[in-house]
């Protein structure tokens, strides 16, 4: 069973960094590719950064492009997502999501994330930037 824990979420200022936890289990990331996703207040839920440990690819949304990095730690199976110079628009709760790596080469997940195509999901963590 694939399952996913967000963790590192909180309260900063704008400029700051946070960095995001994704604690997988049941899978292995050479069969996946990961997904961190957002949903702000209001708004739909929009794909931030995905990677594919097997393609050796990664995708973020042009606007975190050159602030946010996302990685893989192979030792603690997580998936982090660094966020450095935090605006107040980042504020949202940030999911962490799975999806099996021939499904997203098939619906071209690392060119544009589709929320509606990942199956696997965590609970979400909040992140705010004050202004």
């Amino acid at each position: 069973e694939v399952q996913l824990v967000e963790s590192g979420g909180g309260l900063v200022q704008a400029g700051g960094s946070l960095r995001l936890s994704c604690a997988a289990s049941g899978f292995t990331f050479d069969d996946y590719v990961i997904g961190w996703f957002r949903q702000g207040p209001g708004k739909e839920r929009e794909g931030v950064s995905c990677i594919s440990k097997s393609e050796g690819r990664t995708y973020y949304l042009y606007s975190v492009k050159g602030r946010f990095t996302i990685s893989i730690d192979n030792a603690k199976n997580t998936v982090h997502l660094q966020m450095n110079s935090l605006k107040p628009e980042d504020t949202a709760v940030y999911y962490c999501a799975a999806i099996p790596r021939a499904i997203a080469s098939a619906l071209g997940a690392m060119i544009r994330p589709d929320p509606a195509d990942f199956d696997s999901w965590g609970q979400g963590t909040q992140v705010t930037v004050s202004s």
